[in-house]
């Protein structure tokens, strides 16, 4: 019989869906800099997760499944990384630094004082 069309369709999105996300991972965890993703983008993506995996996981196991884990562990990674490195300093893990690495505003002209004499 052989493996069906859809199943490779299956492995194949998941591949590509997986390279295309490993460089945000890598990026994340090595700068530590979440200040660019947005806490509101990263919660719905976590909650629609949740709720979808009544539904995936439902199914017969299969290239579905291995997508939605991955996304799963994906989501839940930068939801944790944003709370510990970006997140308010209340909700801060306990051992991290206080401040956020920001970079500095851009437009802002520094003020000069006027020369002496004028």
């Amino acid at each position: 019989m052989g493996i069906e069309v859809p199943v490779i369709a299956g492995f194949t999105s998941t591949i590509l869906f997986a390279i295309s996300t490993l460089p945000m991972l890598a990026r994340a965890y090595r700068t530590k800099d979440l200040h660019s993703y947005s806490i509101g983008n990263i919660l719905i993506a976590n909650g629609g997760n949740l709720v979808h995996s009544v539904h995936v996981y439902s199914l017969p196991a299969g290239p579905i499944w291995l997508l939605h884990t991955f996304h799963l562990i994906t989501t839940g990674l930068m939801l944790g990384w944003y709370l510990r490195y970006e997140g308010h300093p209340d909700l801060r893990w306990p051992g991290t630094s206080g401040a956020t690495r920001r970079p500095p505003s851009i437009g802002r002209i520094p003020r000069s004082t006027p020369p002496s004499g004028a």
